[in-house]
């Protein structure tokens, strides 16, 4: 699948300055190319800062690469969860189906990148939007493009909207959710209604069906697996029934998945995947949306991926890393660090502190709050010099979505567990 390599590649001659936080003073000026020539170290940035590891993203890109083609499915990863075209680029040459957004502007943006398939995993109500997607399809045959309905009112509006656009059909979803889970049709058999109100569309076709399962649960107790089992299983239960009611037109695509319960969707979904059609099938693409794996963490999916090393002999590696410098020592047991929630993510769990200066930190240390701009460390029974003001800590994450919205351009190094990690990319984000 497709994207403009000659677009990605020129974010290297962008001209780096102060407003790339944490980038030193001898980057401004230069190009990404020009900077990345001299060969930076890690200890020449300023702190604090996130990190991206080379090595563990291409781990990880094979890994899961491996595994969604041993189930026989394809991925299309969730770009918000970095917005990174440069990462969009090398998860589509490692062999994605496409890549899934989540509002218009998004889709916009990663047109401007050329990206030719797309899943929108949301509804598209807005007009201006709706006219736009139809403009792009109309310019560009090439250009594959989904996204998702819940609601028969949804349907008449976006014909509405959709007017005086020019002449296509946007391919639409009908979306199902569970209860007490996001959006998404509660009911298969309400479900029908919207696939009739799509049929009688001037504008809209239905292209498949899908949601999201991990609206539905947030471990992996009795009772979260078994939510998630019956809500895939439900999904797959109305896909067979578009299918044997000839709703669909064409192909088909079924598609769910985060990066918690991918194993789920794998063991309810995959059967349903038949791209040739047998005599008498329509032909059906499973997609898993997956967004989280390339840059995986040491959090939230660290303890419910099913691609962890207890769960694995493959397990996924975190690629991602804050390193925060010691300010104060004010207490016996308590250091501040200078990163907080400006810098690093905290919805999904607290920064963990791994190493100080490249050498283990003092047992029991653990961050137990974040300001604006500050970390609070607290370190039962350690001493001043077991972190000692101005060294620099190496943190674990949690939840990547919401560490790459803090930052507009990412170092990437070619180890994080190296002493001196050395800078071997720079990737920008856009949010």
């Amino acid at each position: 699948m497709a994207i403009d390599g000659k677009a990605v590649a020129a974010l290297h001659d962008r001209v780096l300055g102060p407003d790339h936080k944490g980038l030193p003073p001898q980057a401004w000026g230069r190009t990404v190319h020009e900077f990345l020539a001299t060969e930076p170290s890690l200890d020449e940035f300023e702190t604090p800062m996130l990190t991206l590891d080379r090595a563990a993203m291409t781990a990880n890109l094979a890994i899961m690469g491996d595994w969604a083609r041993a189930a026989g499915v394809r991925l299309a990863p969730h770009g918000k969860t970095t917005m990174a075209p440069q990462l969009w680029s090398e998860q589509l040459a490692a062999g994605c189906w496409g890549i899934t957004l989540a509002t218009v502007w998004q889709v916009q943006l990663a047109r401007a990148f050329g990206v030719s398939r797309i899943v929108l995993a949301n509804a598209l109500l807005d007009p201006v939007g709706l006219r736009w997607v139809a403009t792009e399809l109309a310019r560009d045959a090439a250009f594959e493009f989904y996204c998702w309905v819940d609601d028969v009112a949804a349907v008449a509006l976006m014909d509405e909207a959709l007017a005086d656009a020019p002449d296509v059909r946007i391919a639409v979803v009908v979306e199902l959710g569970g209860p007490h889970g996001r959006t998404g049709v509660r009911r298969v058999e309400d479900a029908h209604a919207i696939a009739d109100a799509v049929r009688r569309s001037r504008r809209l076709t239905l292209a498949g069906v899908g949601g999201y399962e991990a609206a539905l649960a947030h471990d992996r107790g009795a009772d979260g697996l078994a939510a998630v089992d019956g809500y895939l299983d439900e999904l797959a239960r109305l896909h067979r029934e578009f299918a044997d009611g000839g709703r669909y037109p064409g192909r088909a695509i079924v598609t769910a998945g985060g990066s918690a319960y991918q194993d789920l969707v794998v063991e309810h979904l995959a059967g349903l995947a038949d791209e040739q059609g047998a005599q008498g099938v329509v032909p059906t693409t499973v997609v898993l949306r997956s967004g989280a794996y390339l840059i995986h963490d040491d959090g939230f999916y660290a303890g419910i991926s099913p691609l962890t090393a207890d769960r694995t002999d493959r397990p996924l590696r975190a690629a991602m890393h804050g390193w925060a410098r010691t300010l104060s020592r004010p207490e016996p047991e308590l250091a501040l660090l200078d990163a907080g929630k400006r810098d690093l993510p905290y919805d999904l769990g607290l920064p963990v502190p791994q190493l100080v200066s490249g050498s283990p930190l003092p047992p029991g240390a653990t961050v137990d709050a974040l300001n604006d701009q500050h970390a609070f460390v607290r370190l039962p029974g350690a001493a001043a010099e077991d972190l000692p003001v101005g060294s620099v800590v190496r943190l674990g994450l949690s939840h990547p979505c919401t560490a790459f919205d803090k930052w507009r351009l990412i170092p990437v190094v070619d180890d994080a567990d190296a002493e001196h990690p050395r800078v071997i990319d720079l990737v920008h984000t856009f949010f």
